[in-house]
């Protein structure tokens, strides 16, 4: 692979930016670029690097925003001579294959809240290459001790959360706090602020009385029906580490799909929701 290629991927992952990579896997007869050629084409329409140029890298280029609307690759056959049916207006003669690879972001999720689930699920995201950052109004819950991961550890309390934390940096936010007055306000200001995926760890009593209180403070049906909850594929999951894997799970499962990956887990049965309050 280019070197320009490769260092522009990473780059883009780590910026947490979809892009699509178009690379020649097959080449018959004559053609301007050969197997391996690669481009990468940003969110924006932008590129870097080569199939070809001409009509072809136009043709790829409309077919990787169309992937990237998608999020999904597909491979691709384009013939590079006018005079055949449907062949590009080139006169090379031969033709090309062109896989498109979809590179969703990754998962960067905040953690409001740093207790024992918030740890269990640190321990877990670094292996599957998502990111976090975490947040509590407690600064010895969120210290490098117990979350050494993090992209970012935000000693804030629940009233000043989005006037510290970057919300536009996180795809999803987890609120996982210890205290329900708390949570409330963090959930109320992020239905607001906050336009990524919400999450929250709670029993349905504690989910209960969250939800008529948003609605009493003028939350619309709409508005509580972004909050995800209970969060987690139902296995049954109890203790901290087992709701972590349960959780890491429906992120895998959600990317997937919507990567068109994958379509669904079947349920091997329950709820996995106890009545109890989780320990978070």
């Amino acid at each position: 692979m280019d070197r320009r290629i490769a260092r522009e991927a990473l780059r883009l992952l780590d910026s947490r930016r979809p892009f699509v990579r178009a690379t020649i896997v097959r080449a018959v007869g004559s053609v301007p670029a050969k197997v391996g050629a690669s481009m990468i084409v940003r969110d924006d329409g932008t590129t870097l690097g080569t199939v070809g140029g001409a009509a072809l890298e136009e043709r790829v280029k409309a077919e990787a925003g169309r992937a990237l609307g998608r999020r999904r690759g597909d491979l691709h056959h384009f013939d590079l001579a006018k005079w055949r049916e449907g062949g590009l207006p080139s006169l090379c003669g031969g033709s090309v294959d062109v896989a498109l690879e979809y590179v969703g972001a990754p998962p960067h999720l905040l953690l409001w809240g740093g207790g024992h689930v918030a740890q269990a699920l640190a321990n877990l995201l670094p292996s599957v290459e998502y990111d976090y950052a975490v947040a509590d109004d407690r600064p010895d819950w969120i210290g490098p001790d117990r979350f050494p991961a993090a992209t970012g550890r935000f000693a804030v309390s629940a009233e000043r959360l989005w006037e510290e934390v970057p919300a536009a940096q996180f795809s999803h936010l987890f609120v996982l706090g210890y205290d329900a007055g708390k949570d409330l306000i963090v959930l109320r200001s992020a239905l607001q602020r906050f336009p990524g995926s919400i999450g929250l760890i709670a029993s349905r009593t504690k989910r209960g009385h969250l939800f008529q209180e948003l609605r009493r403070l003028g939350a619309s049906e709409a508005d509580v029906g972004r909050i995800h909850s209970p969060i987690g594929l139902p296995i049954g999951a109890e203790s901290p580490p087992e709701i972590a894997v349960s959780v890491v799970a429906e992120l895998i499962q959600e990317r997937r799909r919507a990567a068109g990956e994958a379509t669904s887990l079947k349920d091997p049965g329950g709820t996995g929701e106890p009545d109890g309050e989780p320990t978070a």
